[in-house]
């Protein structure tokens, strides 16, 4: 899984780009979909729902995870109060009528971002807390090797100077742990759909 530069989500014209300009691009990352077409979007996501869960996870993603929701509830950063629809605005408030009036993918109990849209290419999900408001944005484009591959950027917005700090600190073990867990988790996803 390589993590790619910036400008393979910002030059690229997803509809992502439309609502989320006040969002900073905090990672762009590339999985591989051998053999994948161009209508496999789909089948992708489809593949992540059954076998990329939290709870399909190694012990060692599924401990941070655990831990950051325990740390969370004793410091109250993760109330309703603080979440989407009442210290934020949903995505959904914002996004065009076509896009509000497609269906936007399903959500469930164990995964904390919630859908804001779903297409045959991109499917975008938002959580917001006291420290921030994320999309996790999902797209669908060829690679360099011809096939079709899965990319996912992290668009942040810090809430305020404890925002990024938390941003900062979390970053070692999303890259060190996070990233190369799920990135394996969703390539055998696809292989084995």
């Amino acid at each position: 899984m390589p993590r790619l530069a910036e400008s393979a989500h910002t030059g690229h014209p997803w509809r992502i780009h439309e609502f989320t300009s006040d969002f900073a691009v905090e990672d762009v990352w590339s999985f591989r979909t051998p053999g994948a077409g161009p209508d496999d979007f789909p089948a992708m996501l489809a593949a992540m729902r059954t076998a990329g869960s939290l709870t399909h996870q190694p012990r060692a993603v599924r401990f941070l995870f655990a831990l950051r929701w325990r740390i969370g509830a004793l410091l109250g950063w993760d109330t309703p109060a603080a979440g989407v629809g009442r210290r934020v605005a949903s995505l959904r408030d914002r996004l065009p009528a076509d896009l509000r009036d497609a269906p936007r993918g399903p959500d469930s109990d164990g995964m904390p971002l919630k859908a804001v849209y779903e297409t045959g290419t991109e499917a975008a999900r938002e959580l917001a807390n006291k420290t921030v408001h994320t999309v996790m944005h999902l797209a669908w484009t060829r690679g360099g090797n011809g096939d079709h591959e899965l990319r996912m950027a992290v668009l942040v917005k810090p809430n305020g100077w404890f925002g990024r700090l938390y941003l900062t600190v979390i970053a070692p073990f999303r890259y060190l742990v996070v990233y190369p867990a799920l990135t394996r988790q969703w390539e055998r996803a696809w292989l084995a759909r």
